[in-house]
């Protein structure tokens, strides 16, 4: 079973159920996490830093494709509505998506 962790959030690790789940749902599972679309890759709330396991990702979508181009993704961020989790991955909640309620590490 592949594990998330986040690394900012006291590096939680999350384990996962079903090896093809959105990494969204993953997280959703187990913690808070900021989404605004409903997983429409609409916008970009739901953003990720990939700290390691980007290869254990699905490849980027076409929203995601958009938003690199728009320069609202970071190479070295995905969408977690639109990431598929294929294997071990650890991420980084982005400052500007960061939760007021949840405590990060700086």
């Amino acid at each position: 079973m592949p594990t998330v962790v986040i690394a900012n959030l006291k590096s939680k690790s999350i384990h996962c159920e079903d090896k093809r789940e959105s990494l969204l749902d993953i997280l959703l599972s187990k913690t808070d996490w900021m989404h605004a679309c409903g997983a429409k890759g609409r916008c970009t709330t739901c953003k990720a830093k990939i700290l390691s396991g980007g290869d254990n990702l699905s490849d980027p979508t076409k929203p995601e494709q958009q938003y690199a181009k728009l320069n609202k993704l970071r190479p070295d961020e995905r969408l977690t509505c639109q990431a598929i989790v294929n294997g071990d991955v650890t991420i980084e909640v982005p400052k500007e998506t960061q939760l007021p309620h949840l405590n990060y590490a700086e």
